[in-house]
């Protein structure tokens, strides 16, 4: 049990964090920080907070752990404004999507002997937005990704790896490099896949689409400078993904263009075996 956590940034993940942590014993106190006093004093409303603030000096002077929730381009600034701040106990952790870009971005520039940071990553996010759509239970089941390199405290990685535990997250750890190449293709790649599939859907038959084309456009409602800036945090690991995609849809518009039924089966099979490995 913490004493005080701080969440930097309070939309659907950090509300989520805050409302779990709450309803899970997991701080004495939880502390939000933002830009927006508005969005702060809802996400307090919603039971996610149980004070706020626009300083993030301020917001993490007093904490045990801080949970940077903000969009990947700014991870590494508030990781080291909070490490600034911070007392010289605390962990600092992030939810960032990419870790790679944020290993680069803090090499040498973390304060010695102060606030510890251990990147992190919880396979739990949305096509929506906004404290709004915050859930304690948006972890429970759902794995988190803890990347440490090897010059990270690990008395400071067990810290992290149990609070996502306490938040009923299944904790699995991994290298940066290793997981951004890994979700380049199970998370990044498939959102510009809906991305593209939404964007040569003409407006005029969208009363024509059903199950296939709902199910496989969802997240291309995310916010697209989010995952821009994700994409260009991710750049090598992405552009490989695609070249593998580009590859595979090539094979599949030669076998048609031939009219390959046989190859159009196997292809299709390969998909529907790792599609019915993934389960519902």
């Amino acid at each position: 049990r913490f004493e005080q956590i701080t969440i930097v940034g309070v939309g659907l993940i950090g509300g989520s964090v805050g409302l779990a942590a709450k309803a899970r014993g997991a701080a004495r106190t939880v502390t939000g920080v933002g830009r927006d006093e508005r969005t702060l004093a809802r996400a307090a409303a919603a039971g996610a907070l149980d004070s706020y603030t626009t300083s993030l000096a301020d917001g993490v002077k007093a904490a045990d752990l801080v949970v940077i929730c903000t969009p990947v381009d700014r991870i590494v600034p508030d990781v080291l404004a909070a490490a600034a701040a911070a007392p010289p106990r605390c962990v600092v952790t992030d939810a960032g999507s990419t870790k790679g870009n944020v290993v680069r971005g803090l090499a040498g520039k973390l304060p010695p002997g102060g606030a510890t940071f251990v990147g992190s990553h919880p396979l739990a996010g949305s096509e929506k937005k906004g404290v709004a759509h915050a859930r304690g239970d948006l972890f429970d089941g759902r794995t988190v990704v803890v990347t440490p390199t090897a010059d990270t405290d690990p008395e400071a990685v067990g810290v992290v790896e149990v609070f996502w535990r306490t938040l009923g997250a299944t904790v699995v750890r991994m290298d940066p490099a290793e997981h951004d190449e890994a979700l380049a293709v199970t998370s990044h790649l498939p959102h510009a896949a809906a991305s593209g599939v939404a964007g040569v859907t003409p407006p005029g038959w969208l009363g024509l689409t059903a199950g296939g084309v709902r199910d496989t456009t969802r997240v291309a409602a995310g916010d697209p400078d989010l995952w821009a800036a994700i994409f260009e945090a991710n750049r090598d690991a992405v552009l490989a993904a695609a070249d593998r995609f580009l590859l595979r849809m090539t094979e599949f518009r030669t076998a048609l263009a031939a009219g390959d039924k046989a190859a159009l089966c196997r292809w299709l099979a390969d998909g529907k075996k790792v599609r019915d490995a993934l389960g519902s």
